[in-house]
């Protein structure tokens, strides 16, 4: 085993996401037409995500190649072995499952992480092309699955699901599934759920962290329905399209917060704490009200 031999599972589905991208554009304009009340696709938009998927892409060309040599001197390490038959890959499912939730849900409650995180959340709009908006500093997620090489777990095998879960969290991000079979619903991750979770409304903000299985926000208590129609990006939206300053915009932000006059804690506060984190004589405190323990996420 050696990072030469690498699955990839990304890659050779680049010409369904483009037929799957025409062909849902097609379909929503369509909707549209016909009275739907759907965010929909703008060119502008759309590339800007393409764009950023392409980064990502050319990024991981190397990156995959560091992480997957990291989960192989881990595995190395413990004497730990789950093995290859078929319990290792229910076991596996669960268990990369879980640490996507993780991992997903500590990309927006650190602002270190969210820097990263934010790429996939700048979009106004709510289609398969925003599935592909993804980050071009991809380290930031390593940690998360590292424990799974430290239980036993292939990094072959590791690699794999991670893959089938990418592949898997890409057909919700639609507008034009509306809701599959309620048993469905409660299990899985679907579009009305992750629909929820790229809004900015207030009740639907840092909900919804699923990978494939939704019975992790439902344990969690970080679950929370569909009711009202989402309001997709963030609290504060870029007004750019250039994919340099969507990369990298939250990290620049975080730059000239940290280096603001004041204590070393309130500079590694604005770093790594809540994205939504202001030092205490700055929260806004209404007449009558007391501070707000959790503000509306500053997003860019």
């Amino acid at each position: 085993m050696d990072a030469t031999h690498i699955p990839d599972l990304i890659t050779p589905a680049i010409p369904v996401f483009i037929l799957t991208v025409v062909a849902e554009a097609l379909w929503v304009k369509k909707l549209r037409d016909e009275g739907r009340d759907f965010a929909g696709h703008t060119v502008k938009d759309s590339l800007a995500s393409l764009s950023m998927g392409l980064g990502n892409v050319f990024i991981n060309v190397v990156w995959k190649f560091v992480a997957f040599a990291g989960y192989l001197a881990l595995y190395k390490l413990t004497p730990l072995r789950v093995g290859t038959g078929v319990l290792a890959w229910v076991l596996l499912f669960f268990a990369e499952d879980l640490c996507y939730y993780w991992f997903h849900r500590i990309h927006h409650e650190s602002r270190f992480f969210w820097a990263s995180h934010v790429v996939h959340h700048s979009s106004q709009h709510y289609n398969l092309t925003t599935a592909l908006r993804q980050t071009w500093t991809p380290p930031t997620s390593w940690v998360f699955w590292a424990p799974l090489a430290l239980l036993g777990f292939s990094p072959v095998m590791i690699v794999v699901q991670q893959s089938v879960s990418l592949l898997y969290q890409y057909w919700i991000h639609t507008e034009a599934i509306v809701r599959l079979p309620r048993p469905l619903e409660w299990v899985l991750n679907t579009p009305s759920h992750h629909r929820v979770h790229h809004a900015s409304n207030p009740r639907y903000l840092d909900k919804n962290y699923a990978g494939i299985l939704i019975i992790w926000d439902r344990l969690f208590g970080t679950f929370e329905p569909e009711v009202e129609k989402p309001i997709y990006g963030l609290t504060k939206n870029l007004q750019t399209y250039n994919p340099v300053r969507i990369a990298f915009h939250e990290f620049a932000a975080i730059a000239r917060d940290a280096m603001k006059p004041g204590p070393w804690k309130q500079r590694l506060g604005y770093i790594f704490r809540n994205p939504a984190w202001k030092p205490e004589e700055q929260q806004p405190t209404p007449p009558g009200n007391p501070p707000a323990s959790e503000p509306l996420r500053p997003s860019a």
